[in-house]
């Protein structure tokens, strides 16, 4: 890759990692479903006017939709409102790596070679660790949400795969149409028109820039940053620089939160961290090497994480 480019990828890495200590600050700000909604609101409009027609089925927008926008998003805000912290969250949702090598393997019939297996017992590994961690440091049901959101990532990365997006900008800026109403109705529902009135009410130039950060630089910047790359480099080149993210979700967040980081949680980091990029990154073999499905420019051998082209938080 050209330095300006791999200066780019670094930028993106960082514009994710910082992205867990903005969200932090805004569940200060909002009830974490209303927040979620926020956020897609403002990043599909006014943009949906400008990328043009969806390029891909409405049935791939619609799933991915749901299971990025309002199951992934939905339980990862939740979990952090229910105290998992800022920098622990962006290291374990990189499980997500494993859910879709799991994922891939049923629906897209991809064989996990060896180095693959080992790397997801390397970043199950790393769970462990950090659950033993959290388990004596923090709530155990926001540990579990954000467990669960990255599974809910893990299916987003297949049904991405199998949509094989042309333009990622422009199929990330109609997936955030989908989840928008129903976030907003979910947060009514769960979280009571009086607490999100309150939050509306209340918005002031601090929770504003919450939203903008999370609406335009973590979701439209940075997947057409990444799509841009992905269009003329590899993946195997471009998915390496999603490992930096939970680097900088940790590190800003003991920076600007003054989370602390123990021991445990290295080690933690240093298993993930290690078993996803075994994970993502190994070849897969599969029984039709021209692609599954529709896999359109995606050979069926390339890692699922990596050709997902969704790593952000």
């Amino acid at each position: 890759m050209r330095p300006v480019h791999t200066a780019l990828a670094v930028l993106v890495a960082a514009v994710w990692g910082f992205n867990f200590v903005v969200i932090e600050i805004g569940l200060g700000h909002f009830p974490p479903l209303l927040l979620s909604a926020l956020r897609f609101l403002v990043a599909a409009l006014p943009a949906v006017f400008f990328v043009g027609r969806p390029k891909v089925a409405w049935k791939w927008i619609i799933g991915v939709g749901v299971a990025l926008g309002i199951a992934k998003f939905g339980l990862l805000f939740t979990g952090m409102a229910a105290g998992m912290p800022a920098g622990l969250s962006s290291l374990v949702l990189q499980i997500q790596a494993v859910f879709t090598a799991v994922l891939a393997a049923v629906v897209l019939r991809e064989r996990p070679g060896r180095v693959r297996v080992l790397g997801m017992g390397v970043a199950l590994a790393g769970i462990g660790v950090a659950a033993v961690d959290g388990g004596t440091s923090g709530p155990v049901l926001g540990f579990t949400l954000v467990v669960a959101a990255a599974a809910c990532w893990g299916v987003s990365n297949v049904l991405t795969r199998k949509a094989s997006p042309p333009d990622a900008l422009n199929f990330m800026v109609w997936v955030c149409t989908v989840p928008v109403l129903p976030l907003f109705a979910l947060s009514l529902l769960l979280e009571g028109p009086g607490r999100d009135l309150a939050a509306l009410r209340s918005l002031d130039w601090s929770g504003a820039a919450v939203i903008g950060y999370v609406a335009w630089v973590s979701t439209v910047f940075g997947f057409g940053a990444w799509g841009y790359l992905l269009r003329r480099y590899p993946a195997s080149s471009v998915a390496p620089f999603s490992l930096l993210v939970p680097v900088f979700g940790m590190s800003s967040a003991a920076l600007v939160l003054g989370e602390s980081v123990s021991g445990p949680r290295w080690l933690a980091a240093v298993l993930l961290v290690g078993g996803v990029a075994l994970t993502s990154l190994a070849p897969a073999r599969a029984s039709n090497r021209t692609g599954v499905g529709s896999g359109r420019g995606v050979s069926a051998g390339s890692p699922p994480a990596a050709a997902a082209a969704s790593p952000a938080p």
